[in-house]
């Protein structure tokens, strides 16, 4: 924020009445600043504001400017600097940032304090609030303790800013604002106030008064860095190369730079320049990457949309093997992973999702699996696996086996996946299709038999019809049918 926005801001906090529960006025005593900005952070929450405030240098009755001999970067305990030492005792590891005005009356410091979400902030493991003017230990209110537990958070991820305090310039320099022109068939306005209108329009951006704010949505989607928004850099999608099937040895790691959007391509391109070629055996044989390369579009686009943004310090992250390829994303499945094809998915980002479905990075909700299953079945290749992780979500696709190669789990996972895509498809499973789908000659039908029993007896697929007599005829369906 530069000296006008800040002489903005000081103007609106000085003209409230008196300090509340989310401003702090103070002359020059830091000794409980770390206490503070846990009491004005879960105080924040509590009264539906995004910051708090402590502003040193302000008389705490009349508001008059005082000026202060506050320095932030002062020493705290034990003879490390003040700021680093109050972020590691504070827990969870909120946001601040602060700022100095030298003002014509005096100096100020100002420090803004995110509003915590859903758990109360401590500061050497205790926890404050603010009642009124005054700060005391949450643990003596323990009903607003428990309101801080249960309150729905201010504003969904995308909606929360990312970067604040900046002028036009400041905003076109760090988004790829032509990408987004390009990738939405748009022509670009001739002036800058175009651009920025059409992006506070579609609030990749937010325009506070003296100065805008970009948000997690366009900073997520298109950052030309992300490493220059701190809130969201652990977000950026990592690529690792292992030689083998282990992680014992690492080839490459890459990490991605640009936002979501605007590098999506190359990162897809970036995965199937990585990958091994397999043949396939369909009406003529060709040579073709190993993974379908738009099954690896779905599997990416499906991690970036359904990734849990409040899992600190972590994002999708897909993994090469010699036999196979994982695609992990932080957060839990919304629904059961047995239920991935057939049922239209939860999203918890669902402006994110929108978005790239107009972009076209993604398919329409709840038709990327079923494309991802469809091209596992023409390449002939393994059905993927699902699996749900304490706080994490991973889609595994695998090399080329053939059928001697699977082991009975591979081939029960198919024909469960395979008896799915048959019904969003309007169809059934049958002892022919499903010798299609393993390359089994008409011949060897009893092999497709034995797989299908396997199947019942694991209770993933089950008769169509039990009443009939028919198995040359017999129809299959998913357990949940």
């Amino acid at each position: 924020m530069n000296d006008r926005d800040l002489n903005i801001l000081l103007s609106e906090l000085r003209s409230f009445p008196s300090e509340t529960e989310w401003i702090e006025f103070k002359r020059n005593n830091d000794e409980d600043l770390g206490e503070y900005i846990s009491a004005l952070s879960n105080s924040a929450c509590l009264q539906g504001e995004t910051f708090g405030y402590i502003i040193f240098g302000i008389d705490d009755k009349t508001h008059r400017i005082v000026g202060t001999d506050f320095t932030p970067d002062k020493k705290g305990k034990g003879n490390e600097d003040l700021i680093p030492w109050i972020t590691r005792l504070l827990n969870p590891k909120i946001h601040f940032d602060h700022f100095t005005l030298n003002h014509q009356e005096g100096k100020v410091v100002i420090f803004r304090i995110w509003a915590t979400t859903n758990t109360p902030v401590t500061f050497q493991n205790i926890s404050y609030i603010r009642i009124g003017s005054y700060k005391k230990k949450l643990s003596e209110f323990p009903e607003k303790e428990r309101l801080i537990w249960t309150k729905d958070p201010l504003t969904d991820f995308e909606a929360g800013n990312a970067i604040d305090g900046l002028n036009g310039d400041e905003v076109l320099k760090l988004l790829d604002y032509p990408s987004y022109f390009d990738m939405m068939n748009l022509p670009l306005p001739s002036n800058k106030d175009g651009i920025i209108e059409k992006l506070c329009q579609e609030k990749l951006i937010q325009s506070n008064h003296a100065n805008f704010s970009i948000t997690n949505l366009g900073a997520i989607l298109f950052a030309k860095n992300i490493e220059q928004f701190e809130s969201i850099n652990r977000k950026a999608i990592r690529v690792i190369i292992y030689d083998g099937k282990n992680k014992l040895k690492t080839k490459k790691e890459q990490r991605g730079q640009k936002g979501y959007a605007n590098g999506f391509d190359g990162l897809i391109n970036y995965i199937d320049d990585q990958l091994p070629s397999n043949e396939v055996i369909d009406t003529l044989r060709k040579e073709v990457k190993m993974y379908p390369k738009l099954s690896i579009r779905e599997l990416v686009a499906n991690a970036i949309i359904h990734q849990d943004f409040s899992v600190s310090g972590t994002g999708p992250m897909v993994e090469i093997y010699s036999d196979r390829i994982e695609i992990t994303n932080p957060g839990k499945p919304l629904i059961s992973t047995l239920r991935f094809v057939d049922h239209n998915p939860q999203s918890r980002n669902e402006k994110l999702a929108q978005f790239m479905r107009r972009l076209n990075i993604c398919e329409e909700r709840g038709s990327g699996i079923d494309k991802v299953l469809f091209e596992c079945e023409l390449y002939q290749l393994p059905a993927p696996k699902f699996i749900e992780g304490e706080n994490y979500t991973r889609i595994i696709l695998y090399a080329h086996k053939t059928l001697r190669q699977m082991d009975k789990e591979d081939k029960i996972r198919a024909t469960y996946l395979h008896s799915c895509l048959k019904i969003v498809s309007g169809e059934h499973m049958t002892n022919q299709s499903l010798r299609k789908r393993f390359g089994i000659e008409e011949r060897n039908y009893s092999i497709a038999s034995r797989i299908i029993s396997e199947s019942i007896k694991a209770g993933m697929v089950k008769d169509y019809d039990p009443e009939s007599s028919s198995k040359k005829h017999a129809k299959y369906v998913p357990f949940w049918y």
